[in-house]
């Protein structure tokens, strides 16, 4: 499987662009004392006296480590400690050069393993971050538990670390706009509306950054939220074909502008890696969404989107890696479906439609209204001799997107290779059996 190979290769050319773009953002007024600024990871605790907790909090430790140790602009080192955060942690962190300690505590309950963690600064003992998850223990396997724990840690801190690092003060023009914390709602509602995505959902999330960018004009992060709202729009085809070109246009517009606000902010990033995955820009694509992942190795919507481009270029085994890897992580939750879907499809053109049924089934149990995984599930069971199920969820498909037919279901054909449209027709071919209109 090339997969690995190709996904280090990409993050490595990722991190040689993401540096050079990343060096401007240290300068006076920053919270950091020096440039790379320094991260110190202790070691998570395992609770009580629970020798599996023990091994499992190492293991995450470790993971979550290696992962720090990816993202280009920062230093990290790791410190050893066997009790909870006490103010020893921090003089050994300060003892290193730290400007800040990350910490945690991990114990098991019947069903679940759960961890805090929080990060500190070394300067002032304040705490700048925190977080808390659960991840099932039960049908899962140990190394894919570590992974979801690490990345459930990992992929916020990630974040949190990149706008600490692209803080700025904020002009008395801007902050006559939303406060960062207005904004900060606004995004999280957006988000919270189309979880379970229906098309009302997605007009009503984009009515609402809209109206918020509108009261605050130059504020980036809404720029990247509302840029990426519409390219999500674009992938999922909630748009009139004749109004794709001006949304497009309007995407690139914010997201330049956001680009040369914060070269090397993780919103933005991760919206242009998505604009040019949208638009089949497929070579910019996979140099993006890897510059992406060098800021944040845990982001799943990166790897949906680069294996979103493998697909197209016809490196289906490259592709069916980077979906599983996103699964491994599991993270951001607003994207879960999407990988699972991505996966289905990856599975369906290489022919392996029995594979591909868990993967979509999965998905739909997170999203269950884009209609999209209907497609696609109908056209499995039809490959696979089921038609009565492949009618049924090709009605439910129908359902959720009316006026759906052979004609505009397809992605752009624009790039794309010819063994991806030779396996996309076949895919089609059983979706029209199972009941899709030609026209």
């Amino acid at each position: 499987m090339r997969g690995p190979p190709a996904l280090a290769t990409l993050a490595g050319l990722g991190a040689i662009v993401g540096l050079a773009v990343a060096a401007p953002i240290y300068g006076p007024g920053l919270i950091f004392s020096r440039a790379p600024p320094t991260i110190a990871v202790t070691a998570i605790v395992g609770a009580g006296n629970d020798p599996q907790a023990a091994q499992m909090a190492a293991n995450v430790t470790d993971r979550l480590t290696d992962g720090l140790a990816k993202i280009g602009n920062i230093r990290v080192v790791a410190l050893q400690s066997g009790t909870a955060p006490t103010s020893p942690e921090l003089a050994s962190a300060r003892s290193a050069q730290a400007d800040f300690v990350i910490s945690g505590e991990l114990q098991a309950s019947a069903r679940s393993w759960e961890v805090q963690a929080r990060m500190t600064s070394t300067a002032t003992g304040e705490v700048r971050w925190t977080t808390s998850l659960a991840v099932d223990r039960v049908g899962q396997d140990s190394l894919l538990q570590q992974s979801r724990l690490a990345a459930g840690l990992g992929h916020p801190l990630a974040l949190r670390i990149n706008a600490l690092l692209n803080s700025r003060a904020r002009s008395a023009a801007i902050d006559s706009g939303l406060s960062a914390g207005d904004a900060k709602v606004v995004i999280e509602q957006a988000m919270a509306f189309i979880n379970q995505t229906t098309p009302e959902r997605f007009q009503a999330a984009q009515a609402m950054l809209e109206k918020a960018l509108a009261a605050d004009p130059d504020n980036v992060d809404l720029e990247a939220a509302l840029a990426a709202h519409l390219l999500r729009g674009i992938q999922s085809a909630w748009y009139n074909p004749a109004d794709v070109t001006a949304t497009e246009r309007s995407a690139q517009s914010m997201l330049e502008r956001a680009l040369q606000a914060k070269p090397a902010y993780l919103p933005v990033l991760e919206g242009y890696c998505r604009f040019l995955t949208a638009t089949n820009h497929f070579v910019e694509s996979l140099i993006a969404c890897a510059k992406t992942l060098t800021f944040d190795p845990w982001d799943g919507l990166a790897l949906f989107n680069l294996g979103m481009t493998q697909i197209q270029l016809g490196r289906f085994e490259d592709a069916l890696a980077t979906f599983k890897q996103a699964d491994q992580f599991n993270t951001p939750e607003v994207s879960r479906w999407t990988w699972l879907l991505g996966a289905g499809w990856t599975t369906m053109l290489m022919g392996r439609n029995e594979e591909a049924l868990p993967w979509l089934q999965r998905s739909i149990a997170i999203t269950p209204g884009t209609g999209r995984t209907h497609l696609l599930l109908a056209g499995a069971y039809q490959k696979l001799g089921r038609p009565d199920e492949a009618k049924a969820a090709m009605a439910r498909a129908m359902e959720l997107r009316p006026g759906s037919t052979a004609a505009n279901v397809l992605l752009p054909s624009k790039n794309v290779s010819p063994a991806f449209l030779e396996a996309a027709q076949r895919v089609l071919r059983a979706e029209v059996e199972a009941g899709l209109p030609e026209h």
